[in-house]
């Protein structure tokens, strides 16, 4: 759609970036109101929110690079791009390795961190979309219902093309989803540690693999039909239901 915003100098400012930090900062704000709220320690919040999100975005960028070996050698170039080139599920996982390391180092409960901050994950997940969307990344297969949306020349998205806006179905799932962890905080009063993780792994995995056939951008590869983002989700279901049966 408008990815570009303005340029100063050398430098433009992208739509898909402004929502991507404003989920960061939303996310941040909501994490540091119900850490206080529920009387959690909050003190190492700052740093432990920089090394998820440093930690993440090397992950996504990773995880990325991984599916496009081949682009790479026919242009490096792919490796510096800051205006796309990232992948949800190494974000998520990167993050998480992040936020271990960092928990381990300071003695802090990890699991306690973690479902302080996940609920917060989905949030600034579902404004990422929502800049994916304005990108035209992340697009879906071509479609003739009237909910199908057709991207301007400039967009990543193919142009002049009805196709399903999967960006916004991600968007709309990420908000429920966080929705959803919130009330479950709320109303469940024997959550052990953990299992507010677990069900946002559990139902991210569904969600994601469920929408991943409706994508239409096959640059991020596959195997035997599934896309990388089914199989990653169908592992890390996996990993999920291992957390429920170990935590």
């Amino acid at each position: 759609m408008y990815n570009d915003l303005f340029s100063v100098g050398p430098f433009t400012v992208h739509t898909y970036g402004l929502f991507v930090a404003l989920g960061i900062i939303f996310a941040y704000i909501v994490t540091e109101k119900r850490g206080k709220k529920m009387g959690i320690d909050i003190s190492h919040l700052d740093s432990l929110a920089l090394c998820f999100v440093i930690s993440g975005f090397v992950g996504s960028k990773c995880l990325y690079l991984l599916t496009r070996i081949k682009d790479i050698v026919q242009d490096p170039g792919i490796i510096g791009s800051l205006a796309d080139g990232w992948v949800v599920w190494g974000g998520i996982i990167g993050g998480l390795i992040g936020g271990y390391i960092y928990c381990h180092k300071h003695n802090m409960n990890f699991w306690q961190q973690v479902d302080l901050i996940i609920p917060s994950v989905a949030l600034a997940q579902g404004f990422g979309r929502i800049g994916c969307f304005f990108a035209g990344c992340c697009y879906g297969i071509e479609t003739t219902s009237l909910f199908g949306i057709v991207f301007p020349e400039g967009s990543l998205a193919p142009a002049g093309v009805r196709l399903v806006p999967t960006q916004l179905m991600c968007s709309v799932f990420d908000f429920a989803l966080f929705f959803f962890l919130i009330w479950l905080v709320k109303k469940k009063k024997d959550l052990f540690e953990g299992e507010v993780a677990i069900w946002y792994l559990m139902l991210y995995c569904i969600g994601r693999f469920v929408i991943e056939f409706y994508r239409g951008d096959l640059i991020r590869g596959g195997f035997d039909g599934f896309s990388t983002s089914q199989i990653i989700s169908l592992i890390m279901f996996l990993f999920s239901i291992g957390l429920l049966i170990y935590l």
